[in-house]
């Protein structure tokens, strides 16, 4: 038997696991059944854990596997247990195949956050989690260089790149220039000139003319290891 928040959450999960193939939030699911903090859906999903209707999928982010669930019918209530109460069916639907919340991203080479170097169109891939990545195609890119700590960005990082040919201006881009050196710059227009702003004092703006200059992204996020 599962209290109706417990049924309701089970019925939450799954409908958003069919919709996107990602796992709600914590957040989303708070949401969802108008609980007041994210520790009674804490406690909801450890319920359903031990009954057996959820497993949590280990080393990955927002991954809930729905193991069995009710009938896709409306709960009864149970008037004797003063109306919390659902009575499970025996029949159970087949659970589908858990959530893959992870993306392979292609890691093309490191790129610099100093002067220009060549950014090399490598062969391996970077993990990330979904959640972290918004529609369109992406990329990733090691950072090399110091000229963008005062945006949070240091030597090492992995840049997550939107592929696109276009940015608004102020955005942090993957700059192309002269077709053979990348870097990742604040992108300005100025006077008819592009320029390349660095977020770090040390460095000075790097001007260019509009055709020496290709958008090859913006950046989406970052991901940093700690040794």
């Amino acid at each position: 038997m599962l209290t109706a928040k417990q049924h309701e959450l089970i019925r939450f999960i799954q409908q958003r696991l069919e919709e996107t193939g990602i796992s709600p939030s914590f957040e989303e699911m708070k949401e969802a059944l108008d609980l007041k903090s994210k520790s009674g859906v804490h406690r909801l999903i450890s319920a359903l854990e031990e009954r057996g209707f959820l497993r949590r999928l280990p080393n990955r982010a927002r991954a809930l596997e729905v193991v069995r669930q009710p009938e896709d019918v409306t709960p009864a209530r149970s008037a004797s247990a003063g109306g919390n109460v659902v009575s499970m069916p025996a029949a159970r639907t087949a659970a589908p195949d858990p959530a893959n919340d992870v993306i392979e991203l292609p890691l093309h080479g490191r790129i610099a956050a100093g002067a220009p170097i060549e950014a090399l169109e490598g062969q391996s891939t970077l993990p990330v989690p979904a959640a972290l990545l918004g529609p369109g195609e992406h990329y990733a890119l090691e950072v090399s260089g110091d000229s963008m700590v005062e945006a949070g960005i240091f030597d090492g990082d992995f840049a997550l790149v939107k592929r696109t040919d276009s940015a608004r201006d102020g955005e942090i881009v993957v700059a192309l220039v002269r077709g053979e050196e990348a870097t990742l710059k604040y992108l300005r227009k100025e006077g008819g000139q592009v320029r390349l702003d660095p977020a770090n004092a040390a460095y000075d703006p790097q001007y260019y003319r509009p055709d020496e200059v290709q958008v090859q992204g913006k950046l989406a996020g970052l991901l940093r290891r700690y040794h």
